[in-house]
């Protein structure tokens, strides 16, 4: 057997061999809504990912389960990137991400800078800590709504709902991107 690397476990080490491919398409998905020029690649989010979880030394019992360790490591970095970059305040260059949320038979993209989302992310846990949960399950995470459930240990129709009422929730308190107290452009 090899030598590991420092932090590494085996457990780790088969998960993120296994889920790779999965992992960086949802980097990929992540960062094709940031600015031009972002220094963030794919490649280096799935990679500083991998670095953060080999400090907790965690096992995992299903692929659903680091899948959703990975996206909240994922969505930290980007939140930190953020702030490092002083994302803070509006503009700044960076284009922000997309969520699609439904009201309705119509979905509709709220353009939101990731810090507006994780600080919404972090009302909506005081509020309802399953559904902001889902939320990064699904958003983050890429995470079909059969795969949290399996996370979460609830049914799927309960994530289904639970991704529902936090798109809404979300709606009624992020500020689209581009518009003023208003609405408008």
């Amino acid at each position: 057997m090899g030598a590991q690397q420092p932090g590494s476990s085996p457990d780790l080490d088969h998960r993120f061999g296994e889920l790779y491919g999965e992992l960086r398409a949802a980097a990929a998905r992540y960062l094709r809504s940031e600015r031009d020029g972002h220094t963030l690649r794919p490649t280096a989010l799935v990679h500083e990912a991998y670095l953060r979880l080999s400090d907790h030394r965690a096992r995992w019992e299903s692929h659903e389960q680091f899948l959703a360790a990975a996206a909240s490591a994922m969505r930290r970095i980007l939140v930190d990137h953020a702030r490092r970059r002083g994302a803070a305040r509006r503009g700044h260059g960076m284009r922000p991400l997309t969520l699609t949320v439904s009201s309705g038979p119509v979905s509709a993209p709220l353009e939101v800078d990731v810090l507006a989302l994780n600080q919404a992310l972090i009302a909506l846990a005081s509020e309802d800590e399953r559904s902001a949960r889902v939320v990064e399950l699904r958003f983050f995470g890429g995470l079909t709504a059969d795969e949290a459930a399996s996370v979460l240990g609830v049914s799927p129709a309960s994530v289904r709902r639970d991704w529902t009422f936090a798109k809404a929730w979300l709606l009624g308190r992020l500020e689209p991107v581009g518009r003023d107290a208003d609405g408008n452009s």
